[in-house]
């Protein structure tokens, strides 16, 4: 974990610096594994508890659902978006009020799509992703 990211105000000096620090971080970690030919062997995972608004608060925004996560490693099936992007647009229908948006797709899908691949049977991914029931779709196909 890096923090830093609960950015309530200063967003559009702070959040451009925090966003290069996670692209260094993650070519950093994959060009390490490369050397020691593990580059096919991890998956790497970013998920954030919360996301912010899309409109200001003044200096930053507020607290927020919906946001992105970052799969990558030699088993991922990249270079797509995995779920439905929202409209970003203040009014859209899926903004609930100050520019919140609901998000189409849950950690929990995330989660339990990663959990099959590490060899967790259907039956117990309750257990690890509790909100999965509300979902139609369980694996998102992100894994080889």
């Amino acid at each position: 974990s890096i923090g830093g990211f609960d950015l309530h105000d200063n967003l559009n000096t702070q959040h451009p610096g925090l966003l290069t620090q996670i692209g260094d971080g993650v070519k950093s970690f994959f060009s390490a594994l490369s050397e020691i030919g593990m580059e096919q062997s991890v998956t790497l995972f970013t998920q954030s508890d919360f996301a912010r608004t899309l409109t200001s608060n003044g200096d930053g925004s507020d607290h927020a659902w919906g946001g992105v996560q970052l799969v990558a490693g030699g088993a991922v099936r990249g270079g797509r978006v995995y779920g439905q992007y929202p409209l970003i647009e203040i009014g859209a229908a899926q903004d609930v009020g100050a520019g919140r948006l609901i998000p189409t797709t849950s950690a929990d899908q995330y989660a339990a799509t990663l959990a099959n691949w590490f060899g967790v049977q259907d039956s117990d991914l309750g257990k690890i992703a509790p909100s999965l029931a509300n979902f139609t779709q369980r694996n998102l196909g992100f894994m080889v």
